[in-house]
Parts: C-alpha cells; structure tokens; sequence
C-alpha cells in the first residue's frame, strides 16, 4: 500500500482508513495523528490549529470546500453515467465535458462577496426565476460554479463561456420578456438588467443579449433587497461605464477534481 498526501480527490474516511491500517502493519511507534495531518496538502486544504484526534480530523476534512466539490464532482459523474447510452462513444463524450470543466467562485471585489444563487429561490419580482446575489464572506456551496469554455452565456477574456451553477444545475444568463419587444427584466432595487441563473485574476464579466447583441457587465453594490425574511445585496447587468463595483476575482477551487488531464 501507498500512501498519498490528501488533497481532496478521496473520500476522508477513505483515506484515514488507509492510513490507520497502513501504520498498523507497519508497527508506526511514533504520533500516528501527526503523521496523518502532515501528509494532508496545506496550499489546498485549511485545517485547524489544534486537531486532537482522528475523528477531528475527519470532521475538518470534511468541513472544507474541497469536500464539497468532491461530493458535487461525483454526483455530476454519476448522473452523466445514469442512463447507459448504447454507444461507448457517447459515455466518451460525457466524460470529456467533465474533464474540460473547473470549479471556481467569484468574489465580488468592492465588498468581497462571493456571486451565489439558492435553488428554486426564487425573485419576486421580473422573471419570477432563480435569482443571483452576492452572498457569503467565503465560499460555500451556494457559490460555486462550474466554468465551461464554450457556449454563449458569458464573456471571460474575450472567449464565451458558460457558468453552472453547481447546486442547482442552472446556468448564468439573462432572461426577457414580450419576444415582439425584447425587453429584459429589471433587477428589484436599481431596475437594471436582472442576473439570473487564472485563478485570483480579476476580471470584468460581460454577455451579449440574444437579439440585440448588446453587451452588459456583471455587477454587485451595496444595495440590497428582501425575499422574506432574508436580506440579499443585489446583482445586476449594466451598460455604463465600468467602476470597481464591475470587478470580480476568479478562485479557483479546484481543476478538474475527478483526476483527469485537462
């Protein structure tokens, strides 16, 4: 048996398992639970400062964002697999989708608010669908998205790409209304155009409405407005002139988790 660092592409019960029969067939004398923190890769994960047992362990690996993406990742290759198509060639072609695929968040530069959206939250106003905001402080699973370098939803370095979201399966876009017209919904506060559903590069993200071709750029502010109980600082699409509160930073949050070569 070989040991390997973790970095998020296993299971933790995996591979703490391995790891306490490895050491027990070996007749490791030494601090079993030091060896183990050692071997997990600090520039991918954030562990605690003070870890007292395997089980705090455990719990740590799976508190981080690499878990989260690894139970996502896996879902999503699962589903690709859930109807045997007849064709392996077809299995092929699921497979390379998810290997041309990254994971990242966008955080919000001005505030520092990472771009998320709620499945089947929905806005009360305009299009009545999935809304988009800009919510926690540090990623979570409500702000991850899968970044796909074709389409046409979004514009990132003059190259089209798609953004999915990753728990609710639905990608970023703009959304209109009376097809004679082609007006697009308004955002609940500012009523500009509604937003719906390099790693540390910051960037300006536009899209192209479907009929006019005019390009609008993703921005948040400190604005903010309620569905409920809950508070949410807003996210529009705008055609002025670019400011700070139309910079977003990529995070990488993982490459590729399932392991292929990109």
């Amino acid at each position: 048996m070989k040991l390997s660092k973790y970095d998020g592409n296993i299971h933790p019960d995996e591979w703490i398992n391995d790891i306490q029969k490895y050491l027990a067939l070996k007749d490791y004398d030494d601090d079993y639970l030091n060896f183990a923190i050692s071997l997990v890769d600090s520039s991918i994960i954030s562990l605690p400062t003070k870890i007292n047992s395997f089980e705090e362990l455990r719990n740590a690996l799976k508190e981080d964002i690499s878990f989260t993406v690894f139970k996502c990742t896996n879902k999503r290759l699962l589903e690709s697999l859930k109807y045997i198509p007849e064709k392996e060639e077809i299995i092929a072609d699921e497979l390379n989708l998810i290997r041309n695929e990254s994971i990242i968040a966008l955080k919000h530069v001005a505030t520092g608010k990472y771009l998320s959206s709620i499945e089947d939250l929905c806005y009360t106003t305009g299009s009545g669908l999935q809304l988009v905001f800009a919510g926690s402080s540090e990623p979570d699973l409500n702000s991850l998205w899968i970044i796909k370098f074709r389409g046409e939803s979004a514009i990132y370095n003059g190259t089209l790409i798609e953004l999915q979201h990753i728990e609710s399966g639905r990608n970023l876009g703009l959304c209109y209304f009376a097809p004679k017209v082609h007006t697009y919904y308004k955002s609940p506060i500012t009523e500009h155009t509604e937003g719906y559903l390099k790693s540390y590069d910051t960037i300006n993200l536009a899209m192209k409405k479907t009929y006019d071709s005019e390009e609008v750029f993703l921005r948040s502010h400190d604005v903010r407005f309620t569905i409920g109980n809950d508070t949410f600082q807003e996210v529009v699409c705008h055609n002025e002139n670019l400011g700070g509160n139309d910079e977003w930073r990529i995070e990488l949050i993982c490459k590729n988790k399932l392991g292929y070569e990109l």
